[in-house]
Protein backbone atom coordinates (compact mmCIF):
# COMPACT_ATOMS: atom_id res chain seq x y z
CA UNK A 1 0.00 0.00 0.00
CA UNK A 2 1.34 3.39 -0.82
CA UNK A 3 0.58 6.14 1.71
CA UNK A 4 -1.06 9.48 1.18
CA UNK A 5 2.20 11.35 1.47
CA UNK A 6 4.22 9.02 -0.68
CA UNK A 7 5.51 10.97 -4.03
CA UNK A 8 3.64 7.75 -5.36
CA UNK A 9 0.80 8.80 -4.03
CA UNK A 10 -1.02 9.63 -7.05
CA UNK A 11 0.85 7.76 -10.02
CA UNK A 12 -1.10 4.34 -9.76
CA UNK A 13 -0.30 0.76 -9.91
CA UNK A 14 -0.38 -1.89 -13.05
CA UNK A 15 -0.17 -5.37 -12.85
CA UNK A 16 0.48 -8.18 -15.58
CA UNK A 17 0.38 -11.73 -15.46
CA UNK A 18 3.33 -14.11 -16.22
CA UNK A 19 4.16 -17.80 -15.99
CA UNK A 20 6.17 -18.99 -13.14
CA UNK A 21 6.88 -22.73 -13.23
CA UNK A 22 3.57 -22.71 -15.27
CA UNK A 23 1.17 -20.78 -13.13
CA UNK A 24 -0.20 -18.27 -13.43
CA UNK A 25 1.57 -15.23 -10.88
CA UNK A 26 0.09 -11.67 -11.06
CA UNK A 27 2.78 -9.34 -10.71
CA UNK A 28 2.14 -5.39 -9.76
CA UNK A 29 4.22 -2.54 -9.91
CA UNK A 30 3.92 1.29 -9.45
CA UNK A 31 3.90 3.35 -13.00
CA UNK A 32 6.10 5.26 -14.27
CA UNK A 33 6.87 8.96 -12.26
CA UNK A 34 7.79 12.10 -13.99
CA UNK A 35 9.70 14.69 -11.85
CA UNK A 36 7.95 18.02 -12.80
CA UNK A 37 10.49 20.70 -14.16
CA UNK A 38 11.11 23.09 -11.19
CA UNK A 39 9.29 25.65 -13.60
CA UNK A 40 6.04 23.94 -12.22
CA UNK A 41 6.87 24.89 -8.78
CA UNK A 42 6.13 28.54 -6.96
CA UNK A 43 9.42 29.64 -4.62
CA UNK A 44 8.77 30.02 -0.86
CA UNK A 45 12.33 30.65 -0.17
CA UNK A 46 15.79 29.74 -0.55
CA UNK A 47 17.45 27.75 2.38
CA UNK A 48 21.42 28.04 3.02
CA UNK A 49 22.09 24.15 4.64
CA UNK A 50 23.60 24.53 8.27
CA UNK A 51 25.41 21.94 10.22
CA UNK A 52 23.76 19.00 11.34
CA UNK A 53 20.82 19.80 8.60
CA UNK A 54 18.84 16.74 7.50
CA UNK A 55 16.36 17.03 4.36
CA UNK A 56 13.92 15.46 6.99
CA UNK A 57 13.74 18.20 9.55
CA UNK A 58 13.62 21.01 6.91
CA UNK A 59 10.78 19.57 5.40
CA UNK A 60 9.15 19.42 8.59
CA UNK A 61 10.43 22.91 8.89
CA UNK A 62 9.29 24.34 5.79
CA UNK A 63 6.40 22.14 4.07
CA UNK A 64 5.08 20.82 7.98
CA UNK A 65 5.56 17.27 7.35
CA UNK A 66 9.48 15.30 7.48
CA UNK A 67 7.88 12.81 5.25
CA UNK A 68 7.82 15.56 2.23
CA UNK A 69 11.01 15.53 1.38
CA UNK A 70 11.05 14.25 -1.70
CA UNK A 71 9.25 17.44 -3.06
CA UNK A 72 12.44 18.99 -1.86
CA UNK A 73 14.44 17.24 -4.28
CA UNK A 74 12.34 17.18 -7.02
CA UNK A 75 12.14 20.99 -6.62
CA UNK A 76 16.25 21.02 -6.67
CA UNK A 77 16.38 18.14 -9.26
CA UNK A 78 18.90 15.84 -7.35
CA UNK A 79 18.00 12.19 -7.49
CA UNK A 80 19.38 11.35 -3.80
CA UNK A 81 17.74 13.83 -1.37
CA UNK A 82 20.98 13.55 0.66
CA UNK A 83 22.41 15.43 -1.92
CA UNK A 84 20.97 18.72 -0.59
CA UNK A 85 22.23 18.81 2.76
CA UNK A 86 25.59 17.29 1.99
CA UNK A 87 27.67 20.42 1.86
CA UNK A 88 27.41 23.26 4.41
CA UNK A 89 26.09 26.97 2.92
CA UNK A 90 24.17 24.71 -0.08
CA UNK A 91 21.28 26.29 -1.27
CA UNK A 92 17.96 24.68 -1.13
CA UNK A 93 14.70 26.00 -2.90
CA UNK A 94 12.15 25.11 -0.76
CA UNK A 95 9.03 25.52 -3.39
CA UNK A 96 5.86 24.38 -3.66
CA UNK A 97 5.24 22.41 -6.65
CA UNK A 98 2.38 23.29 -8.76
CA UNK A 99 -0.76 20.73 -8.92
CA UNK A 100 1.43 18.39 -7.20
CA UNK A 101 -0.74 16.80 -4.28
CA UNK A 102 -1.47 19.23 -1.07
CA UNK A 103 1.57 20.03 1.37
CA UNK A 104 1.51 19.74 5.42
Amino acid sequence: MIGPNSRYADVGVTSVQVLRNGVPVEIRFVNRRFIPPPAASLSIITYSVKQGDRVDNIAARFLGDPTQFWRLADVNVVLRPSELTDTLGNKIEIALLLGVGKVG
